[in-house]
């Protein structure tokens, strides 16, 4: 494998991503998780640990974990230990974070994505080291106070997995593309609601370069990326500050930093602990947690059919190129959809242009996501339906196709009938209009008969104008072609 380097310094990335677990309650109380409450209504006494309280372990968190083990050919511990992490910060009430340190719930595994280099579209797989379960902290609130801060306790003992990767990502786009898959995975499973902005989905990038050969550089950790651009602006500001550094003979030291969206640039807000500064030791409240293989199989059989088992099912189901199967899993919502117009259409190959092309444009045009389509899947396969039978050609099918959009029509069939969309079907009437095309124009006969394509490629023209569109570009291929060539 050819690793790109910059200015001479190959990249080296590693991934931990906090991921909030869809559960109604907290990972150690009945407390909420629903985003948006007012701040300090949802943090329990268990949360902030108050003398004589005691943390319950959420079983939903725990299906959530052997969820994700299994989606990534994990090895799912049957005996995990939960530890306290020391550390002391205003948004930790307890003084320390109940998380998972030697034995993680969830071992190994592995992220597998396709990475376009150049025209093609490369398997890339990153190892995993593990995903624990812990609690998350409060939150520091900056921005409604002057010369002031505020602690917000709410989010206090939500659950998380926290996902950590091998140092195996070499460039930016790896690391978004990573970092996209993993999304759609845990979306996916139904363990995450993957919410990037409401903090539900949290990336930490740990960047750092080396000359190619030696040993691993020092890694700086960017904290809480909040968006696939604002990670790929953050890791190249990164890389590039710490090859300048390097050339400036300056030493890199290990930090945690911050991105600023506004200015683009990434800042060190303190000097990076390791693990023997937290102190982690086996948390004296929680036993051991203990996962049967009968439980492991039950979750198992409720789990749905996974994205890459899915685009393999695509590929020798309905005959699609891997791309075009692997584009159509980014979500179950286009996944589903294609599926029920393909099986109404019987063409899953048009039924894919159409998903991938005018449909995926749409979407992204307005901003809104498959749940908002505005055309069904049985309406998009009663047009393509009709662009196969020959009643209307795809510039025509692009008309009906922009009527169902935006309400005008519902029916396609009526809408190709308003709109007088439909191919002209005589032959008489079409040979017609050839004949008076090349009647009008000798000059361009003459230059096909002498050898010159473009000058067909004209007379089709005139005869698709002439015909106002209507006709079937194929018959008039054949039907020109043929009086011609006599």
């Amino acid at each position: 494998m050819t690793v790109k380097l910059i200015n001479g310094y190959e990249v080296v990335i590693g991934f931990e991503t906090h991921t909030q677990l869809a559960t109604n309650s907290k990972i150690f109380s009945r407390a909420s998780t629903a985003f948006g409450a007012e701040p300090n209504t949802q943090a329990s006494a268990v949360d902030l640990a108050l003398p004589g309280t005691l943390p319950v372990m959420n079983k939903k968190a725990v299906e959530c974990a052997i969820k994700l083990g299994l989606s990534l050919g994990s090895t799912i511990a049957p005996r995990s230990i939960f530890a306290r992490k020391n550390y002391f910060y205003p948004d930790l009430p307890k003084g320390y974070q109940i998380s998972q340190f030697e034995i993680p719930v969830v071992q190994g595994g592995e992220v597998s994505f396709y990475l376009e280099e150049g025209k093609n579209n490369v398997l890339k797989t990153v190892r995993l080291v593990r995903a624990h379960l812990e609690e998350d902290a409060g939150k520091s609130v900056h921005d409604e106070f002057i010369g002031q801060s505020g602690i917000d306790l709410n989010r206090a003992g939500t659950p998380l997995l926290e996902i950590v990767t091998e140092p195996d990502i070499r460039s930016t786009a790896e690391a978004v593309a990573y970092a996209k898959e993993l999304h759609k995975i845990v979306t996916w499973i139904g363990i995450c609601d993957g919410n990037m902005q409401e903090g539900s989905f949290r990336c930490d990038a740990n960047v750092s370069v080396r000359k190619p050969g030696q040993p691993l550089g020092t890694r700086r950790e960017i904290k809480n990326l909040n968006s696939f651009r604002n990670m790929q602006i953050a890791i190249d500001y990164e890389i590039l500050w710490q090859i300048e550094q390097i050339e400036d003979g300056h030493k890199i030291q290990q930090a945690t930093v911050l991105f600023n969206p506004d200015t683009g640039e990434t800042r060190a807000m303190r000097t990076k602990e390791d693990a023997a500064d937290y102190r982690y030791f086996p948390d004296p409240d929680l036993p051991p947690l203990v996962i049967g293989a009968d439980w492991v199989e039950r979750v198992k059989a409720e789990m749905p059919e996974l994205p890459r088992a899915m685009a393999a099912r695509f590929v020798a189901q309905y005959g699609l190129p891997e791309y075009d199967a692997t584009t159509l899993t980014q979500s179950q919502a286009m996944a589903a959809y294609f599926e029920d117009t393909a099986k109404a259409c019987g063409q899953p190959k048009l039924a894919s242009n159409w998903v991938m092309g005018e449909i995926s444009r749409r979407l992204n045009t307005e901003e809104i996501g498959m749940d908002a389509v505005k055309v069904s899947s049985e309406q998009l396969a009663a047009l393509i339906g009709r662009i196969s039978d020959g009643t209307i050609s795809n510039n025509a099918a692009k008309q009906v196709f922009e009527a169902l959009w935006t309400g005008e029509g519902r029916d396609v069939d009526a809408v190709i009938e308003a709109k007088g969309l439909k191919q002209m079907n005589d032959t008489g009437a079409l040979e017609a209009i050839i004949d008076e095309v090349i009647a009008a124009n000798p000059g361009n006969v003459e230059q096909y008969r002498a050898g010159k394509d473009k000058a067909f490629n004209a007379l089709v023209g005139q005869v698709m104008k002439a015909s106002k569109g209507k006709a079937n570009p194929a018959q008039v291929n054949a039907l020109l072609k043929a009086k011609l060539d006599g």
